[in-house]
């Protein structure tokens, strides 16, 4: 590999870390002002529609026990509940309360970046970065 090569891969992976570090710094932030963690924060995000239990685990890419202590703890807070789900009583959805989707709309002002990582690029970019990537990862 040339130096050129070095160097660009170094930008390449540097703004990857810049951009990874940005987006920490300001959830952190947010969840904080909230007395909560980033985790708690991006599943209290995943309900604010009522969702099942197993896709949120699949949204924080976590196993589904520790999502489990998640929602629990975001519920002794008031600020989701377990609902039955009408097309499967077996699955129990998760739903924000009134004041989980207080806290939600108060979580997504304070991080502009976080909510939108990508918000400067287009639709064509976007699918670009994805498939390169996508890329990178078939090696």
């Amino acid at each position: 590999m040339s130096n050129t090569s070095d160097e660009l891969v170094s930008d390449i992976v540097g703004l990857f870390a810049a951009i990874n570090r940005r987006y920490a710094r300001e959830s952190e932030a947010a969840a904080t002002a909230h007395e909560l963690t980033p985790l708690q924060v991006k599943a209290l995000l995943a309900a604010v529609d009522p969702i099942p239990m197993r896709q949120i685990a699949d949204r924080l890419h976590a196993e589904p026990s520790n999502v489990t202590t998640i929602i629990d703890r975001l519920e002794s807070r008031g600020l989701v509940e377990r609902r039955p789900n009408p097309g499967d009583r077996r699955v129990k959805l998760v739903a924000t309360t009134t004041a989980g989707r207080a806290v939600a709309a108060d979580v997504r002002a304070r991080m502009p970046f976080a909510a939108d990582p990508l918000a400067r690029l287009t639709t064509q970019q976007r699918e670009s970065l994805r498939e390169l990537l996508q890329l990178t990862l078939e090696a």
